[in-house]
């Protein structure tokens, strides 16, 4: 399926296409599983309705802005208090058209604080959408098992992700500094899974 990157003031002139947004969450953890091994990051996408994962977020009117429908829409699904912490433009990290659909996807990631991670999750199971459009919040694990080498990142991968939810993980993991390119090849291919 052919997409292709575009700035996001060039996206938004594509008024004859649907527009969606969706949102990566993180923030640092220092807590360790099992007292041994590091966390790292906490990492927020969402199980959907249709059991693949995804980040938080949907369609969008490009009359009502982009950062406007986003918003909207994780109030709806994550109970957000976006007055806190709600997406700005200045949180965009990229913008792919797909011709072939009439589509484009818009992809922010939004640094907050631990403490509002678990404000956030709290949030969660009481929005609108929760158990509907939503199943729930999910942590990504960022780290890899030392006994097994698949345990954690690798195995996660192999889940099934909607469009282009995986790759979009796997760059803004990049992106933020959260693991190294080296670190998400080894997953990946410990994985089974391919980087697109």
């Amino acid at each position: 399926m052919a997409r292709r990157a575009v700035p996001r003031s060039e996206a938004v002139k594509l008024t004859r296409y649907k527009h969606a947004c969706h949102a990566m969450f993180h923030a640092p953890n220092e807590d360790k599983l099992f007292g041994r091994i590091p966390v790292r990051h906490t990492v927020l996408m969402q199980m959907r309705f249709d059991g693949r994962l995804g980040f938080p977020g949907g369609f969008v009117n490009l009359e009502e802005g982009l950062e406007a429908g986003l918003n909207r829409e994780l109030e709806e699904e994550m109970g957000l208090d976006v007055r806190l912490c709600g997406i700005t433009e200045g949180d965009w990290a990229v913008t792919e058209v797909h011709d072939e659909q009439n589509f484009v996807s818009h992809f922010y990631i939004k640094k907050v604080t631990p403490e509002q991670i678990r404000q956030i999750e709290t949030a969660a199971t009481t929005a609108k959408d929760h158990g509907l459009e939503s199943l729930g919040l999910v942590r990504v694990p960022v780290y890899t098992l030392p006994r097994d080498k698949v345990g954690g990142l690798p195995a996660f991968l192999s889940n099934t992700f909607i469009g282009t939810a995986r790759e979009e993980l796997l760059m803004g993991l990049e992106q933020e500094g959260i693991l190294s390119h080296s670190e998400i090849h080894k997953a990946l291919k410990a994985s089974g899974a391919t980087r697109h």
